[in-house]
């Protein structure tokens, strides 16, 4: 049976895995399976599936080595390395993601799709709970699809034809990166790495049109000044974050997302003053948006 035969069958119902949608709009919680072990075929199928339907999944309650993470994001992608914060060691995949009692920002803490100033951002995002604080550090996510179709007409006709302009370097998402830097920074460091991509890109799985701006890396418009660029995309900043479009996922130790980087945005809440909070993150290779 095809990859694709496999995926058309798990769309039509969920058989090996139990899918508990948190909102209407994105995210669903997903059981009946131990993520320690290697997955059968059908069942990642099926986990694929939901997140095509719900853009991000969680799992609770799992159980994973630095070794058994990189094998379990395999099985769904070719993982990436980050350009700016080092790997663990022997595992340059995984990307500590920690916030430290006496640090005040938080890695990446700001509204953004994953690295999208490369020319070919992730396709998704893993990332798995160590240690968290007693409260906050939740993370909220965004849907895009619904950002994009339910805008006007007229301004979708504006979206269609523009290119958006993206940078690493934009200040308030570098500030997010500053701690990470210091503790296990790459040779990138100091870098201005820049991609340009459709505001609208169109998804090469589900064929849906997504909004693909974003407030922590687009700067403008090609063709267009920051100056006259900045009245879309502040608008845009804000409507594509409306709280109807967006799900809030408390973290447990043991929980992992899986989210689409190609449709979907997270905002990790910086709420957690004086805890430390540790979580493993792999991203997988996308394509060129199109």
């Amino acid at each position: 049976m095809s990859e694709q035969q496999t995926l058309a069958d798990a769309r039509d119902g969920y058989r090996h895995i139990d899918v508990r949608p948190l909102t209407t709009a994105i995210g669903a919680e997903v059981g009946g399976v131990d993520l320690s072990r290697p997955l059968p075929a059908d069942v990642a199928a099926e986990i694929r599936a939901a997140l095509l339907e719900h853009l991000v999944v969680f799992f609770r309650d799992q159980d994973l080595t630095s070794a058994r993470f990189m094998d379990l994001a395999s099985r769904f992608g070719t993982p990436a390395e980050y350009p700016f914060v080092k790997g663990l060691d022997g595992y340059p995949f995984i990307i500590p993601v920690i916030k430290r009692e006496h640090e005040r920002d938080n890695f990446g803490g700001i509204w953004h799709s994953d690295t999208v100033y490369q020319a070919e951002p992730p396709m998704g995002t893993m990332l798995y709970a160590l240690e968290l604080p007693p409260v906050g550090g939740d993370t909220l996510f965004a849907n895009q699809y619904l950002a994009y179709e339910t805008l006007s007409d007229g301004m979708k006709a504006l979206l269609d034809g523009l290119v958006a302009v993206n940078t690493s370097d934009k200040a308030d998402v570098a500030r997010t990166r500053v701690d990470a830097i210091k503790a296990r920074g790459t040779e990138s460091v100091g870098q201005a790495l820049a991609g340009t991509h459709p505001a609208v890109r169109t998804h090469p799985e589900t064929g849906r049109k997504a909004l693909f701006v974003n407030t922590a890396h687009t700067v403008a418009f090609e063709g267009m000044t920051p100056a006259e660029s900045a009245p879309i995309l502040d608008y845009l900043f804000q409507h594509q974050i409306r709280p109807e479009f967006c799900c809030r996922f408390r973290w447990r130790p043991g929980s992992l997302a899986f989210w689409d980087n190609r449709c979907a945005q997270h905002n990790p809440v910086n709420d957690y003053h004086g805890y430390r909070r540790v979580l493993h993150r792999i991203t997988l290779a996308g394509d060129r948006p199109a």
